[in-house]
């Protein structure tokens, strides 16, 4: 059966820039502070290494219920049983990765225009990640989405959306009346001192804002 996922605070790893040294350590106090989703997005390892990685990485989200989403990787996601997969416009086609999860995973799917956002919601997507909303560091190459692009996907896709590309306690105020789903960051958690507190912080802001 389909997951339920609470996108409100969606963690994006990136051990490049994690203030610990061990992974699976940043994700716990992500968790402890409050995020409600992981997605396990590895670029520089070999597949025995993501693979080892989400191994560990899936034993500290099913300690909390947390649903954990693998970024591209369907092999990865598939090995390990997670919650779902994330692709991206360069990536395999939604449809084609809707068939090879099943109808039991959840399938998110980035978009930075409408066009796109219509073509993942009518390849059965389960939620979208707009943007780059804001330059970020993580992804410098990113498309930017505007606010009127926002806007216009949020009124006409009903799928949960979930904002992505530059989030922070700066940026989030600008969302405020738009019915978004969740934030999806790096930086602004998994890269802070004390990141536990740091997602705390961020739960504050996204209360308020709703």
């Amino acid at each position: 059966m389909k997951p339920n996922i609470d996108y409100t605070l969606y963690l994006i790893t990136d051990r490049e820039i994690m203030s610990t040294e061990k992974l699976e350590i940043a994700v716990e106090q992500a968790i402890l502070g409050g995020c409600t989703v992981v997605q396990l997005r590895e670029k520089n390892c070999t597949s025995l290494e993501f693979f080892e990685i989400a191994t560990k990485i899936k034993e500290v989200t099913d300690k909390y219920q947390i649903p954990l989403i693998i970024n591209d990787r369907i092999d990865i996601a598939l090995a390990v049983d997670a919650a779902g997969v994330h692709i991206g416009q360069s990536d395999m086609p939604a449809r084609i990765a809707r068939k090879l999860i099943g109808d039991n995973k959840i399938l998110g799917v980035s978009a930075s225009n409408f066009e796109e956002a219509v073509r993942a919601y009518k390849d059965d997507a389960d939620y979208l990640g707009v943007g780059a909303m804001f330059t970020t560091d993580t992804k410098p190459d990113a498309r930017f989405t505007s606010m009127d692009e926002l806007i216009q996907i949020r009124k006409y896709i009903p799928l949960p959306i979930v904002v992505i590309g530059g989030i922070n306690k700066t940026t989030i105020p600008n969302f405020k009346g738009i019915d978004i789903n969740g934030f999806a960051m790096a930086s602004a958690i998994i890269s802070q001192p004390d990141i536990k507190a740091a997602a705390q912080d961020l739960n504050s802001e996204l209360m308020e804002l709703r």
